[in-house]
């Protein structure tokens, strides 16, 4: 059987009616570029923010549409908006701790502000049960932003805590390689796909949808789309902390995560030396221009350990990111060195903290969980007591 082509897909979408009932959403231009791999269909409707759900149906027709192709096992498909701003738009304020509750989201509820503080705007849908979001972000590619998501995860887990990570790196997805995990996630009920699990975390990742040779060239509206797809169409069950591993830099993932999801805060991930904070200093920025907490930086491969001999070389500097956190105000949250055996056992899909649990590389990830779920469960405690109560008489 012939592969499905692009062309196939536009003509069958033809046939799907735009909003109003009129023309297609093909030729109104309401489409995204169209993704094919492993006979899957991906792509995103464009509609007014406003009447997103409403729209449903349309979104739900489109993959109807496309299903119907012989030799399409699959579709996933998103209503997307470019929300363009308005001189009579205010923009959207965030109250500076921005918690997320264990067990249950408040969408759609809001509260009244404080004296003196500036109104929050419209609530973020969250994702039910999941306590909260945390992002682990890095300035740039190469400082072990994902290996520290993956341990950070388990450590928190170490700690008593259930963990979930999404892999939000659509370009480059590490999750299936550093956690060993393999195969395709199960579809349940509606629309819903349950997630991998491995060393006692739940795992979602494009990487488990999308071979690995596979390029991905996509543009905004499917990042946004494929983000959100994977946040909130997944099975996730109770979570006290869902960790997302960020894409490096600052573009269309990043600005999805912070502007749509309810982060609680930003992890941010650097080397000591220069070049990397500089680019650390972007992501700070990019967080805080967004009113996303910044729980703190870490310092990656902060020292080297000689493997014969156990001494210790500075071979990246060391304590930049200690000065540059002290400088902007956010806390340290801890240095982690740069060892062989991280990258052996990340190589081989064994994290550190599971492999080597007794091991100070080991305590010094779960001191950054601990301080990092301090900050969480502070938040928590904040907004239960800003909480108006109810007295009945």
């Amino acid at each position: 059987m012939a592969d499905v082509t692009k062309e196939q897909v536009l003509e069958k979408l033809k046939g799907v009616r735009g909003p109003d009932m009129d023309g297609n959403i093909v030729d109104m231009g309401l489409v995204s570029d169209v993704f094919i791999s492993d006979s899957k269909v991906y792509f995103s409707i464009t509609v007014p923010a406003e009447r997103a759900r409403e729209l449903d149906p349309l979104r739900a027709a489109a993959e109807r549409v496309v299903k119907e192709i012989p030799g399409v096992k699959g579709a996933m498909v998103a209503l997307t908006a470019d929300r363009k701003a308005t001189p009579s738009s205010a923009p959207v304020q965030r109250p500076a701790s921005a918690p997320s509750h264990a067990g249950h989201s408040h969408a759609g509820h809001t509260h009244a502000a404080a004296p003196g503080q500036r109104p929050a705007g419209p609530a973020k849908a969250g994702i039910p049960g999941v306590g909260a979001i945390i992002a682990v972000a890095s300035g740039k590619g190469g400082v072990g932003k994902s290996t520290t998501s993956v341990n950070l995860a388990l450590a928190l887990k170490a700690n008593g805590l259930r963990v979930g990570i999404l892999d939000a790196d659509i370009y480059g997805p590490s999750m299936p390689r550093l956690l060993k995990i393999s195969g395709r996630p199960q579809q349940i009920e509606g629309r819903m796909i349950r997630p991998m699990e491995n060393y006692g975390l739940k795992v979602m990742s494009m990487g488990f949808l999308v071979d690995e040779e596979v390029a991905m060239i996509w543009r905004g509206p499917m990042i946004q789309s494929a983000l959100l797809q994977m946040l909130r169409e997944v099975a996730w069950g109770d979570l006290d902390v869902l960790v997302v591993d960020m894409p490096p830099g600052t573009g269309d993932a990043q600005l999805t995560m912070a502007q749509q999801v309810p982060l609680a805060g930003a992890v941010i991930v650097s080397t000591p030396q220069d070049l990397a904070l500089i680019d650390a200093r972007k992501g700070l920025a990019m967080f805080r221009k967004v009113e996303v907490p910044v729980f703190g930086i870490v310092e990656n491969m902060s020292y080297f350990i000689a493997p014969d001999t156990g001494a210790r070389y500075d071979i990246f500097g060391h304590g930049g990111a200690r000065k540059e956190a002290e400088r902007i105000g956010v806390p340290f949250l801890g240095e982690v060195p740069l060892t062989i055996g991280i990258r052996e056992t990340s190589d081989a899909g064994t994290p550190v903290v599971v492999s080597e649990p007794d091991s100070e590389i080991t305590r010094a990830y779960r001191e950054i969980a601990r301080k990092v779920w301090d900050q969480i469960s502070a938040q928590k405690a904040d907004t239960s007591r800003a909480m108006p109560s109810i007295v009945f008489e």
